[in-house]
């Protein structure tokens, strides 16, 4: 631990999914103007380290946050790295039971904001369930004593795309969201219509796994350009600086395009609340519709013209 009236080293606990992810950039730039001269680590996964890495709020990224509980050797690893820190603070901003229970892994010796057993800044306000990401990340820091909330630099949240033949204007598409959540995706089919008829060429975005997506919507849509399992998230980001507006569906990409300052459209349905977990973004519009398999195209027209009008 550190000497009396210094802080020693800071951990920040984020470990996923990206729109989470995403949300934090405030709170960790809250937490970095907090303590400004302190060592900060990020604990986090793999998928986010590169991102985070690029961003000028950690002085360390620790992607190994998410061992199997069975994988006993690799518990033991991060056991020990975390109680070796010394770390004066934690901010668990993950707030889940995995996330609490390092609180015995780091040592009960440190200052704990988040809402594990025994926590010296608990995140005590009964209603914490109920409010959006970044308020309820933001009141439990308050409780921990921070009250200087600046707004997150983000020119850092670009990429290279010179490996893509970019046109000169274009819009984003999204449409994918958790396979285990159909209920989050418009179908494809209204995404090519919507690319079909929208005035620009349309970057179709997402992982490998939605190859299939990206194909459908590319065959409808004579316009748009199939990107799926191409892009790194620094890329996404990159390609918000650059993209017209963005469609997408409440899933980690939108987040981050909406984030990077790309006028937005984020569709929901029934499956999640946009009160609790909506995009933030300059220029970010919701619309929601349950089920969201019967949205019409041209009520999103009417959205998009809204938020972008020509």
């Amino acid at each position: 631990m550190s000497a009396p009236g210094t802080v020693g080293p800071v951990l920040v606990i984020r470990l996923g999914a990206l729109g989470d992810f995403v949300q934090s950039f405030g709170p960790f730039a809250a937490i970095r103007a907090h303590h400004p001269a302190a060592r900060i680590v990020l604990l986090t996964t793999p998928p986010f380290a590169p991102l985070a890495r690029r961003s000028p709020w950690f002085d360390e990224v620790w992607e190994d946050g998410r061992p199997a509980w069975t994988d006993l050797p690799a518990v033991l690893r991060l056991a020990r790295r975390l109680r070796g820190a010394g770390f004066d603070w934690v901010y668990d901003l993950q707030t889940s039971g995995r996330s609490s229970r390092y609180r015995l892994m780091v040592g009960l010796g440190a200052r704990w904001s988040g809402t594990a057993w025994g926590a010296s800044h608990p995140h005590a306000n009964p209603r914490r369930t109920v409010m959006h990401t970044l308020e309820r990340q933001r009141d439990q820091l308050e409780m921990a004593g921070i009250h200087h909330f600046p707004a997150p630099a983000l020119d850092w949240l670009d990429a290279d795309l010179s490996d893509f033949a970019l046109p000169p204007r274009f819009a984003l598409l999204v449409p994918g969201a958790s396979p285990h959540r159909p209920g989050k995706r418009w179908p494809a089919d209204r995404f090519a219509a919507f690319a079909a008829g929208c005035g620009l060429p349309c970057l179709v975005l997402g992982g490998k796994s939605e190859a299939a997506l990206a194909a459908e919507i590319t065959a409808a849509a004579p316009n748009a350009i199939d990107l799926a399992g191409r892009t790194s998230i620094p890329q996404v980001a990159a390609l918000a600086r650059r993209a017209s507006f963005a469609l997408g569906n409440d899933t980690g990409p939108t987040h981050l395009i909406a984030a990077a300052g790309c006028p937005t459209l984020a569709l929901f349905g029934d499956e999640s609340d946009p009160a609790l977990c909506a995009p933030r973004g300059p220029a970010v519009a919701v619309l929601r519709h349950a089920p969201l398999s019967a949205l019409g195209v041209e009520d999103v027209r009417a959205a998009m013209a809204g938020l972008v009008p020509r």
